[in-house]
């Protein structure tokens, strides 16, 4: 299918299994394939070893390091714990160094995981410290095509999850995904128009369009059961949620940035 240049183009399909990822990005020319992984210091959604395989760089939050080494043993249970902790190896592991445990930390460190303590920097979270990284090492030429995906960004005390949308909004150039068992948020940026392909086997239907930083004097979209016609939007007034998807394509075209944010289907 040809897309539509004057649209950015937004997929889940980091959710989907390797194969059906392949059969749909060979229909879209303009699909993302750099992905990079951060694990912040909340619980790992249970599709996290699927967003392993998809990612070309794997970083780790300070505590997110913790999450990896106890948990994606217990996603993978059928296997043996001590092998999956040794596969399962972060490419680094960055932040203030405040939540990591300390066997934990040596144990990356003999596998050979770069860790970088940022322990004098108590003015940026751990995530926008991981962010700042990917997007060093990342060359100019292939950050249109970076996504980077971040597990255990919601859940937990409030103020951290305020913190990881506000990292959203500072890096409003770069595709980030917040991600939980529940549910998925990025950012709209108001400089452009959006469309979203909705991979209705993993995610939907409900979903919702919250405006961010200022309100919204005109928002429209299409393919929404309740959807905005030049509508204003702003806390205190109308917040577009609890809305559904209609069908696979959603249009978002907005006078401020707005946050996106869809369900995600559990597993059977």
């Amino acid at each position: 299918m040809e897309e539509d240049s004057s649209f950015m183009s937004h997929r889940s399909t980091f959710l989907l299994p390797p194969q059906c990822k392949d059969n749909t990005e060979n229909n879209a020319s303009s699909s993302l394939t750099n992905y990079a992984l951060v694990i912040l210091n909340q619980q790992l959604p249970t599709y996290a070893p699927l967003l392993w395989d998809h990612a070309k760089l794997r970083v780790c939050a300070d505590g997110g390091a913790n999450r990896l080494f106890d948990e994606m043993t217990q996603l993978l249970h059928a296997e043996q714990p001590s092998l999956l902790q040794s596969r399962y190896k972060p490419d680094v592991i960055k932040g203030d160094m405040d939540s990591i445990r300390t066997e934990v930390l040596e144990f990356y460190a003999k596998l050979g995981t770069k860790v970088i303590d940022e322990s004098h920097d108590q003015d940026t979270t751990d995530l926008h410290k991981c962010i700042s990284y990917i997007l060093d090492q990342t060359p100019d030429i292939d950050k249109s095509k970076l996504c980077i995906l971040v597990t255990g960004a919601l859940g937990g005390r409030f103020d951290h999850e305020i913190g990881n949308i506000n990292v959203l909004c500072r890096f409003s150039n770069t595709r980030i995904i917040l991600l939980s068992d529940d549910c998925l948020i990025h950012l709209l940026p108001c400089s452009h128009r959006h469309k979203i392909f909705v991979q209705s086997s993993v995610e939907g239907p409900h979903c919702g369009l919250i405006p961010i930083g200022m309100p919204s004097a005109r928002s429209t979209t299409t393919g929404l059961r309740w959807d905005l016609n030049n509508t204003e939007m702003r806390f205190g007034g109308l917040v577009s949620t609890s809305n559904i998807v209609e069908g696979d394509i959603v249009t978002v075209q907005s006078d401020s940035d707005l946050l996106w944010t869809i369900s995600i289907k559990k597993k059977p």
